[in-house]
């Protein structure tokens, strides 16, 4: 926890630092969900095909998972995706032309989440 996944348009390759939003967004997590640095996971997943509306090209799409175990109140959660928003404006800088879609969503986890470490 948290579980973080992180869908994006494969246009945005160039444009995107995950890494960089990655360490930025663990940060926030912590400072915000009271998470442990050591905790947090982020996963990103390249998209291929972007359609938005009746269009097939110049947008981009990036969608943020937050999944935290349960407790946080709505609050929490609506400043996280908040913060998550903005940190997006810093990591990610489309081609001229496209038009990014950036959202975010702030879940709990399910309760019977469980995990190991090996």
């Amino acid at each position: 926890m948290p579980q973080i996944t992180v869908d994006y348009s494969a246009t945005l390759d160039d444009a995107f630092d995950r890494q960089g939003f990655a360490l930025a967004l663990h940060d926030e997590v912590v400072v915000t969900a009271a998470a442990k640095i050591g905790a947090c996971k982020t996963q990103f997943r390249r998209t291929e095909d972007t359609v938005v509306g009746a269009d097939t090209a110049g947008h981009a799409v990036v969608h943020v998972t937050l999944g935290l175990l349960a407790g946080r109140t709505e609050e929490v959660r609506a400043k996280l995706a908040g913060a998550t928003l903005e940190l997006l404006r810093t990591y990610v800088k489309p081609a001229s032309g496209v038009e990014l879609h950036a959202s975010a969503e702030v879940r709990d986890l399910d309760p019977s989440y469980s995990k190991f470490e090996a």
